[in-house]
């Protein structure tokens, strides 16, 4: 009867079992949650058409006149009471100096769209990975407004009852308001709540103080929503409380994006990796 031999795993290759390879390729919703690079065409007729209906919306809201005008009081009689009412004062100041509220007239009409476009442009050309997050700040920030445009129609001072607000654009004969002179019939006069003025410049202003690398373009764009508050109520068309509305609108638009994204949009990487070489799926073994 021979020895008997002992096998032992020393010196081979241990054989340890493969777990079933699963699709690494990613699921249709993290796709949408990861940052990548914006298309131009589907950004410009993206942001056109937003707009398109954000304008329709707004303006087929029912101007409840009689319902805004008794907000427009009860909002009134609130900042006196908290001793925050001046924004008479301030309207009647301003208007005093000519240059001054014609220019912010033209200022209320033009740069709210202008500088909101230019911001978007600059965060698609040099931020490509912040840019989809960002521009979802905007836009739930103006989705959370059309709600309350509907829930709280709200006359601007300047057409409230038994006070002395001017109407900066009729009388200095500007071109200025949507909401007044000739165009007036063309925009929902009662949707002064929330201000978007506000929440727009808002948010331009936060993204140029978090992206740029210019100090003194970081500080205009702190300086930019400051400016912005005292033209919506030197022209007279928000109170302070309709600041503060626009503000709440944006932290909300702010609160989406970091649910969606997992991070702040200021705090995802500024381009955007290429996407990852497609792997040829292994073939199946052919039956014997």
């Amino acid at each position: 009867m021979g020895d008997s031999t002992v096998t032992t795993l020393e010196g081979r290759e241990e054989a340890v079992p493969q777990p079933v390879a699963a699709d690494s390729r990613p699921g249709f919703l993290r796709r949408l949650r990861t940052p990548r690079r914006p298309r131009l065409w589907f950004e410009i007729l993206l942001i056109a058409v937003s707009y398109w209906t954000y304008s329709l919306i707004r303006n087929a809201v029912p101007e409840q006149r009689a319902e805004a005008l008794r907000n427009a009081d009860w909002i009134w009689r609130i900042e006196h009471d908290l001793g925050i009412a001046v924004e008479e004062s301030v309207n009647h100041t301003v208007n005093s100096v000519t240059w001054l509220i014609v220019g912010m007239n033209y200022y209320y009409a033009t740069l709210h769209f202008i500088v909101t476009l230019g911001v978007l442009v600059w965060l698609f050309r040099s931020h490509p990975g912040r840019y989809a997050a960002t521009r979802m700040v905007l836009f739930a920030t103006t989705g959370v407004a059309l709600v309350g445009y509907y829930l709280y129609p709200l006359a601007p001072p300047r057409l409230m009852n038994g006070n002395d607000f001017i109407d900066t654009v009729v009388v200095h004969h500007t071109w200025g308001s949507m909401a007044s002179g000739d165009l007036k019939n063309m925009s929902n006069q009662y949707a002064a709540m929330p201000s978007m003025h506000i929440g727009w410049s808002l948010w331009c202003g936060l993204t140029i103080f978090a992206l740029a690398s210019v100090p003194w373009v970081r500080v205009l764009g702190l300086l930019y929503p400051a400016a912005t508050l005292v033209v919506i109520v030197a022209t007279a068309n928000h109170f302070w409380l309709d600041a503060v509305g626009g503000i709440l609108c944006l932290a909300f638009g702010f609160t989406v994006a970091r649910l969606w994204y997992g991070a702040l949009p200021y705090r995802l990487p500024r381009l955007v990796p290429p996407p990852p070489l497609k792997q040829p799926r292994p073939r199946s073994a052919s039956p014997r």
